[in-house]
């Protein structure tokens, strides 16, 4: 085992954030409605208006929080995979907050789908139902090495 990283595996239930912009709230619970016999399956959460009007308009069970932590829960282990419908056409003024979470999910190894298509193929990947086993950073050792060579 490569001790530069440790290996985490997402489970069969995903724990599953869901996130749009503004303008793509209507289109994500939309997508939503249409994949509610996969995603009733997995633990949901989001921000809060997106999870409020995704359970209102659909069911679905979706747990809010506010839109900053999301990362942190990424960071916790909480959440396996992201759904964030972002609207590239509209500036967004918490843009450096979007681009923590990208940050995040990429360095946690996170899968995350910025559109509906990339979000169909991944809700019908193979991996939707089976365990998944996957490589990420060593933090620890990792700061170990660097404190080393300061």
């Amino acid at each position: 085992m490569n001790e530069n990283y440790v290996t985490l595996t997402i489970g069969k239930q995903k724990n599953i954030a869901l996130i749009a912009h503004d303008n793509k709230k209507a289109e994500l619970i939309a997508w939503c409605e249409t994949n509610k016999e996969i995603l009733k399956n997995h633990f949901l959460c989001g921000t809060g208006t997106t999870a409020r009007m995704i359970t209102d308009q659909t069911g679905l069970p979706v747990r809010g929080y506010n839109s900053g932590p999301l990362g942190g829960k990424i960071v916790e282990g909480k959440v396996d995979f992201v759904i964030f419908f972002s609207d590239p056409l509209t500036a967004q003024p918490h843009d450096p907050d979007v681009k923590a979470l990208l940050r995040i999910a990429q360095v946690y190894d996170i899968p995350i789908a910025n559109n509906k298509a990339s979000a169909d193929f991944m809700i019908r990947s193979e991996y939707m139902n089976e365990e998944y086993e996957h490589e990420v950073i060593n933090f620890k050792e990792n700061i170990k090495k660097r404190s080393e060579t300061l």
